[in-house]
């Protein structure tokens, strides 16, 4: 039954069309429906659908390995391509690269940078005597293996792989320790190799230790440099800012050991340590240090290994280890808990119906957005502080938590952490608030473990911060870190006059604030910024909302003065902008004088960062109504939307590649698909989202659109999949689209969950055509934080062709 069609819109007209769209779904539910009751049709194991490989290839930068939900720990292979300076892909895994050299403790999910972030103290198991040093094979000729994907195993938690030298890995994790399962042929030598100084972007030091009583390996890798490859030559954070040590124990003794440093190889040696340096390619080749143990598999071939990971000391490491995992626990054992984990936390979305390849990109879209933030701290509370010294957490903390995308994250992963996981979110929160006062009050826009990476651009953790309290997560410093985020906005800070990492890693997280303040607009001439146009635009989002939170905090003279700064983005519209062939009004940078930054092309990236004027001159979800208004009215903006989506023959455009056009590879865009709903057309943010959906993501490695950028990427396929998304930052208004599943519930801790009904939700009805919110007709297309906050029940009406009525009146439209 198609409820609510247009049919009877067109016939009864308004009134009578809502009155029979209540009675129609009224009749078609039995009674309330409430989120603690069990959902029809949904998976009570939503692991079973989650694919780690999806993302794995096509820039997706996801990786494969054992990781548990927000996991310290995340074991996964690091791949060549005959570069032991380099990988396969960011995340030191990539599904085309089918050569192993080790099997790394730590990565973060879908950075852009190649190589990103970590994949720290490779393991590998070597089949072979070693007989020279593993750092002088820079070609990974000798110490590295083939394998087949036929011989790979990935669900969440658990990791295994077979190589083709006869060795088999098999990894669990806990959060923040692992066992693994090595298995050898029982005729050759059988040695695992500590590659300590082998991190992604190499090392300043690093160290192991040999302990054959004991039948223990452990060491530590100093390092950092997230980010250290690009932008100005990567000088800027060409450097070290955070320690991993390890300890890891054996159920049986070693046959032999042995250390190499550079290239002198030092067999029996239980000691060694060196590190490779920041550099690329043949600067960098042939240097570092590890260890080797070997074992006597004649009688028997398994090797068992324990092992723990911590930022603050070989102690805690091996005291994570002791506190999660039982000293006789197998693999088996330890993979079936971390199933168990992933699905408790999997479950807080439950979709009934769609077809198997939707709920695999859905649940694996889920995993990959709940895989971080990451824990830094360990079971004790102890963790690395930005300032270089050991802290614990604040009281009332749960955790500290790391790894913050931050220009990337803002605009839908934090949004979807903050409606499924509060707590977390909240003690994210005070983990960020945290480090700053470390930093001498500074908030970095993107924090690896403790170190402030400066990359990207704009004041992503006031847009985050402010989104957090918006959505209700209150269990975090809100007035310390508002009064904090507030000072930084208005205070200038000696860094922001300073060049230093510029392009893409400014050492100023406001960089020329006094001049942005005098100008009200970044000028592109003296900015010391990525780019002036893109920095406004930042800005004023973060600006907008830090004057939304201002506003529910209460009385506070800064709300108004915020909101105004909200609007400085029409002080880089520029009215006269042309793409010569008829069409006016785009975003574009301007120097300090005033003048308009020229040559100007809406193709072109001058003046923001990662993008174009054509993508960045939507980027006011905080304004849309005033941006419709500069572009001549909402149905101006709309047609222009239109092309923005469209090729000139009228063919969809939504897979990137055209500058002009919508990128889904990256974030300035991302929010376009629903700004159609603002501009009283919201059957095309149907339309347009569920093309994308259909065939921008889907399942296998090439299942993403480009870099998962720390689950932002899979949280927009995660709200768009239910019909929902956040308006804007610092808001908890939602916007309604067409769900693609027929049943949700979306559980909350604390309650107030939301359950979503679209009984006709199917590819052939993909509009909607009408709503009841608690079972009362609602005619807008956005819901306010009263309903996130609370929960309840949206129930869709679902149509093969466009409603063109509902949800349309100018005064009804979101602001």
């Amino acid at each position: 039954m198609v409820l609510g069609s247009t049919g009877v819109a067109r016939r009864f007209g308004r009134r009578a069309a809502a009155l029979a769209l209540t009675t129609a779904l009224a009749a078609a539910l039995p009674g309330p429906v409430s989120s603690a009751a069990g959902a029809p049709d949904t998976p009570a194991h939503p692991t079973a659908y989650v694919d780690p490989l999806i993302g794995t290839t096509n820039g997706g930068n996801t990786y494969p390995g054992a990781t548990l939900p927000y996991g310290m720990i995340a074991w996964s292979p690091t791949s060549t391509r005959g570069d032991q300076t380099s990988t396969g892909a960011a995340n030191g895994y990539e599904y085309n690269a089918t050569r192993l050299r080790g099997l790394s403790l730590t990565h973060v999910n879908g950075a852009g940078c190649n190589p990103g972030a970590a994949g720290d103290v490779p393991i590998m198991p070597f089949v072979g005597d070693v007989t020279s040093s593993p750092s002088a094979d820079t070609t990974d000729s000798v110490y590295a293996a083939n394998f087949s994907h036929a011989d790979e195993g990935a669900v969440p938690g658990r990791y295994s792989v077979g190589l083709d030298s006869g060795a088999r890995a098999d990894l669990a994790v806990s959060k923040r320790a692992g066992v693994a399962d090595f298995t050898f042929p029982a005729d050759k030598p059988a040695n695992l190799l500590f590659r300590v100084s082998n991190s992604l972007n190499g090392s300043e030091d690093a160290h192991v230790e040999i302990d054959r009583a004991g039948r223990k390996v452990s060491g530590w890798v100093l390092t950092g440099a997230f980010c250290g490859r690009r932008a100005n030559g990567g000088v800027n954070n060409r450097k070290s800012y955070y320690r991993l040590y390890f300890s890891a124990s054996f159920d049986r003794a070693f046959s032999t050991t042995g250390t190499w440093k550079d290239g002198a190889l030092s067999p029996g040696a239980t000691s060694g340590g060196g590190g490779e340096g920041y550099a690329t390619g043949a600067d960098r080749a042939g240097r570092g240090s590890g260890g080797w143990v070997g074992f006597d598999t004649s009688s028997d071939n398994d090797v068992r290994m324990r092992l723990g990971i911590s930022y603050v000391s070989k102690a805690g490491a091996e005291a994570n280890l002791r506190e999660e995992i039982a000293p006789r626990a197998s693999v088996d054992q330890v993979a079936a808990a971390g199933t168990r984990a992933w699905d408790r936390e999997l479950r807080s979305v439950r979709v009934g119906g769609g077809s198997t390849a939707q709920r695999t990109t859905f649940y694996t879209a889920l995993y990959h957005s709940l895989m971080q933030p990451n824990l830094v701290s360990d079971t004790d509370g102890r963790y690395p502080g930005m300032d270089g010294k050991p802290q614990r957490v604040e009281r009332g903390q749960g955790a500290q938590y790391s790894n913050f995308s931050g220009w990337d994250q803002y605009r839908a992963q934090i949004q979807l952490l903050a409606l499924l996981k509060p707590r977390i979110a909240g003690d994210f929160a005070q983990s960020l608030y945290n480090f700053a006062r470390q930093n001498g009050g500074v908030w970095d826009r993107w924090v690896h473990i403790n170190g402030p990476t400066h990359v990207m651009t704009g004041d992503p953790t006031a847009a985050t911060l402010a989104t957090f309290y918006a959505m209700g997560v209150r269990n975090f410093d809100y007035r310390g870190a508002f009064d904090s985020l507030a000072r930084q906005a208005t205070v200038p800070h000696p860094d922001g006059l300073s060049d230093a990492g510029c392009p893409g890693q400014c050492t100023g997280q406001r960089p020329n604030l006094a001049q942005y303040l005098t100008s009200q607009y970044a000028a592109q001439d003296v900015c010391h910024c990525w780019g002036g146009a893109a920095e406004t635009l930042e800005d004023s989002v973060a600006d907008d909302a830090l004057g939304r939170w201002a506003k529910l905090l209460g009385p506070d003279e800064r709300a108004a003065a915020f909101a105004e700064r909200g609007g400085w983005w029409r002080n880089v519209f520029n009215p006269g902008a042309t793409d010569g062939a008829g069409t006016t009004g785009y975003i574009q940078a301007r120097n300090l004088d005033g003048s308009w930054v020229t040559p100007f092309s809406p193709g072109s990236d001058r003046g923001f960062a990662q993008g174009t004027s054509a993508t960045y001159t939507w980027m006011v979800p905080q304004d849309v109504q005033g941006l419709a208004e500069v572009m001549g009215g909402r149905e101006t903006a709309a047609r222009r939307l239109d092309a923005f989506f469209h090729k000139p023959d009228g063919s969809w455009s939504v897979k990137g590649g055209d500058a002009l056009r919508y990128d889904p590879t990256n974030e300035p865009g991302i929010h376009a698909p629903w700004l159609y709903n603002a501009l009283g057309q919201p059957w095309k943010t149907q339309a347009t989202v569920r093309q994308i959906l259909d065939t921008v993501y889907g399942t296998g490695p090439a299942g993403l659109p480009g870099n998962d950028d720390l689950g932002t990427m899979s949280a927009w396929y995660v709200f768009s999949a239910l019909g929902l998304y956040p308006q804007t930052p610092g808001s908890g208004n939602l916007l309604l689209g067409a769900p693609l599943f027929p049943y949700a519930v979306v559980d909350r801790p604390g309650g107030g969950g939301i359950v979503i009904d679209a009984p006709s939700a199917d590819a052939g009805h993909p509009y909607v055509s009408g709503v009841l919110l608690n079972g009362r007709t609602h005619d807008r297309s956005w819901t306010d934080a009263r309903f996130l906050r609370g929960g309840g029940t949206l129930t869709f009406g679902l149509s093969r062709e466009p409603d063109t009525d509902w949800a349309t009146a100018p005064g009804g439209l979101p602001r």
